[in-house]
């Protein structure tokens, strides 16, 4: 049986894709050590408060790119494949996203 590009537990993502994800989820991390340390260290809590909201802006990006890259590949796939369910799911995945 050969193996689909995409499913819904398991997505074989290109090695442009995965290096950019992985990049983005480093420079989180990196972040939010950064924030440990404020905490650590006694920063001032609006410094902190800053540095919160950049974390949260590249997580929103992160997931931006993500969900884009979802659309172009499993969604139009699984449309092209007359698998309208995965509309249902990306309308869930949607609305979790916007609470």
């Amino acid at each position: 049986m050969e193996e689909k590009e995409c499913c819904h537990r398991k997505k074989v993502r290109s090695e442009e894709e995965y290096k950019d994800l992985i990049h983005r989820l480093n420079r989180i991390e990196g972040q939010v050590r950064g924030i440990k340390k404020m905490v650590e260290k006694d920063a001032y809590c609006p410094e902190i408060l800053v540095q919160v909201s950049a974390v949260n802006a590249a997580l929103n990006s992160f997931n931006k790119v993500l969900l884009s890259n979802h659309i172009r590949t499993c969604v139009a796939e699984d449309i092209r494949e007359g698998n309208d369910e995965t509309i249902d799911e990306l309308v869930k995945v949607l609305q979790k996203l916007m609470k």
